[in-house]
């Protein structure tokens, strides 16, 4: 099992309402548009994923795993893999539901979106002094 541990603090506007994708981001502040986002400030990007890890997430069909963990709280997105993911952006990491590759996704074939996490983890990442971490894993073959 290969693993990234990525650092992220919560901010007010975070809403979570997205019905397609997940988001973290390096930036430092958000607006309301931004309804996917769940974490600003972010340690790590795409593009700052180890290589193991980059190798795993870059081949077609391997299983991806996403943990949220926020105080006490935790939620799990599974997604897929594939070949023609670039992992290349420098400021976010996005979980998508669909098929859509971009430099930000770290993920397609989703079986969650922001809509779907729980309002007690959304409410505890409404004060930006609240941290979280994402967990991504894959299965060294």
């Amino acid at each position: 099992m290969v693993t990234e541990k990525i650092m992220f603090y919560g901010h007010p506007n975070i809403l979570a309402t997205h019905p397609r994708t997940i988001e973290i981001t390096k930036d430092n502040y958000l607006t309301k548009e931004g309804n996917c986002i769940v974490g600003i400030n972010a340690n790590k990007a795409c593009n700052d994923f180890n290589p193991k890890l980059r190798n795993l997430i870059m081949k077609d069909n391997t299983p991806i795993k996403f943990k949220i963990i926020v105080k006490n709280q935790s939620f799990e997105i599974n997604g897929l893999g594939n070949s023609k993911l670039t992992l290349s952006n420098t400021h976010d990491i996005v979980m998508r539901t669909s098929n859509f590759i971009s430099t930000r996704t770290a993920s397609i074939k989703c079986d969650k979106a922001s809509i779907h996490i729980p309002r007690e983890i959304i409410f505890l990442l409404q004060n930006n002094k609240t941290q979280g971490y994402l967990i991504v894993s894959a299965n060294d073959l």
